[in-house]
């Protein structure tokens, strides 16, 4: 499967590894510089890296001084919402650290024999280069891709999974958006397409990415036509999953793009026992409250510019 390689994979393994059995085996620095052959300064130097890199993320929850992870929860009233720090990061960087973030969550949640859905956006095709090593399990991809340039990751990913012991894979060989209503059902037909969109009705967990409806914060808004963009824009559509509309009241918005898509329905996202989704940057705050209020989302992913935006959004009582 495409992930990191070479010396920077190696070197992202060693991190992760490090981190892991510091932090969750409680082994001291000393017996980690014996077992991987390090000293202790090393140690103590792969410790830092791990933090600053997004490999361990820290969450301290004092009583007396609720985080912003906390108030943002409350606010939005989902069961958690985790903030990525990209301050001082390039946009690249930035993007990787909530992609670590996004397949650190899926690594936790998901439960061998559980049956995950993962739908495709540009921040999910990144964070599927930092998939970590799952059990047993089905992998369901939720939507078709869109053709953007550096995409296809998310689903060579999930195909490539389908040789891994114990994984079952429901890929989507088809694009997101397609030109007519008829070339959509016919698409939908196809035996492969239509298990993995009705195994969508029994999903433990999804993972979707949230896009607001406006020029440079949804993928999908930037390929269809400007009638598709006008039309949804009248209907009250805010944002976006998988190309599903929703309005300011979280409310799936039907327009004549749902019958062009090839993806997961809203009411079967609204059905899923856990939803992981994931929004970066401030011009997704509208979207992401939008998005809570639909009721589904229980882990919210944001990255710090967001954060604020989200504050200063719900501060200002909208």
């Amino acid at each position: 499967m495409e992930r990191r390689t070479g010396p920077d994979r190696e070197r992202w393994l060693l991190l992760a590894d490090v981190a892991r059995a510091y932090y969750l085996d409680d082994l001291s620095k000393v017996d980690i510089a014996a077992r991987f052959d390090l000293s202790r300064f090393q140690v103590a130097k792969l410790l830092k890296q791990a933090r600053d890199q997004g490999v361990v993320s820290i969450e301290i929850r004092d009583p007396r001084r609720p985080s912003r992870d906390d108030d943002l929860a409350r606010l939005l009233g989902v069961e958690r919402v985790q903030v990525v720090d990209v301050t001082g990061t390039t946009e690249t960087e930035g993007a990787e650290r909530v992609g670590t973030a996004v397949m650190g969550a899926l690594r936790h949640t998901l439960r061998s024999r559980m049956t995950v859905g993962i739908s495709w956006s540009r921040t999910m095709d990144l964070a599927a280069k930092f998939l970590p090593d799952l059990p047993p399990c089905t992998i369901v991809q939720l939507a078709g891709a869109l053709q953007v340039p550096g995409s296809g990751t998310l689903p060579q990913v999930i195909s490539n999974l389908g040789s891994s012991p114990g994984i079952r894979t429901l890929p989507i060989h088809a694009p997101l958006v397609v030109d007519g209503a008829a070339t959509a059902r016919d698409l939908m037909r196809q035996p492969e397409i239509a298990q993995a969109l009705e195994r969508a009705d029994d999903l433990d967990l999804a993972v979707v990415a949230i896009g607001a409806w406006q020029a440079g914060e949804s993928s999908v808004w930037e390929k269809v036509s400007p009638a598709d963009r006008d039309e949804a824009a009248a209907a009250g559509a805010v944002g976006e999953i998988s190309g599903r509309l929703f309005d300011v009241e979280g409310s799936h918005v039907a327009t004549a793009l749902d019958d062009r898509l090839i993806g997961v329905r809203f009411d079967q996202l609204v059905r899923t026992p856990r939803v992981v989704a994931v929004a970066h940057g401030p011009g997704r705050a509208a979207a992401v409250v939008a998005a809570a209020r639909a009721g589904f989302v229980t882990h919210l992913i944001v990255d710090s510019t967001l954060a604020e935006a989200l504050a200063d959004l719900l501060d200002d009582g909208s």
